[in-house]
């Protein structure tokens, strides 16, 4: 059995090559780290009761990034002092992702792989699972393999859109067709997930659900804030007790 969606691999492998062209094809992503990454860090200083005024903050925590991409977010928690493993199952993303941490001197293992093809014998702290679940076949064998991979007491954070009329318009509508943010076809709605729907099964995959935070786009000052909003963007903390 395999989560791999080889339709949605090819999409992505296309834009490999821009991956860091902060004004290119991935410019939301670019746009979208800051929150994210801010988000992401005040739970895992939270919950493993770190001090976050220290330099290396996440120092001997082990953090598996799941559709690492380029490594957008894999190269900030490694920065950070994170032991980062990026898996992805697009070659190209991963060559890619090799490259520009050697050029950015960070240690990061990144492996063409997808959650299900690791042993469960390597275990993380902490698993990111950002703009990912739209975009994989078999959701429950896909979450199933991520709980496998998480510690006890680790952390999981996954980021996706909601399947609303509004995330239609703005997602995909706004995003692909009028703005241009991202190519036609990045999205499909009906692979969009509701927060309920994500929830549950979580819940069946006996994780507990921490927190949950809706992500909004601030056109006037054109960055993105933590919102109340589920209705487009939203991201997920769940801890495996």
């Amino acid at each position: 059995m395999s989560t791999i969606n080889s339709d949605e691999i090819q999409k992505f492998s296309k834009l490999a090559d821009e991956w860091w062209d902060v004004n290119g094809k991935f410019k939301p992503l670019h746009m979208f780290n800051p929150i994210r990454i801010e988000y992401i860090l005040d739970k895992i200083t939270q919950h493993f009761k770190l001090d976050n005024e220290k330099k290396l903050l996440l120092k001997n925590l082990e953090i598996l990034d799941i559709g690492c991409g380029g490594g957008l977010i894999s190269e900030p928690m490694a920065r950070l002092g994170g032991n980062v493993t990026g898996i992805d199952a697009g070659e190209k993303n991963i060559k890619i992702a090799s490259l520009h941490c050697k050029k950015s001197n960070l240690k990061i293992n990144y492996l063409n792989k997808s959650p299900e093809q690791l042993t469960e014998k390597e275990k993380f702290d902490i698993i990111l699972n950002l703009e990912v679940v739209e975009h994989v076949d078999d959701l429950d064998l896909y979450l199933q393999s991520c709980y496998n991979l998480l510690k006890t007491n680790g952390l999981m954070f996954t980021a996706t859109i909601n399947r609303t009329l509004i995330s239609y318009v703005k997602a995909i509508i706004g995003a692909e067709y009028i703005l241009r943010w991202l190519p036609i076809g990045t999205h499909d709605w009906n692979k969009f997930i509701k927060p309920e729907e994500l929830e549950k099964k979580l819940f069946n995959k006996k994780f507990t659900t921490n927190n949950i935070q809706g992500l909004e786009f601030n056109p006037i000052f054109s960055k993105w804030k933590k919102s109340d909003n589920l209705s487009v963007n939203y991201i997920i903390c769940s801890s495996k007790n």
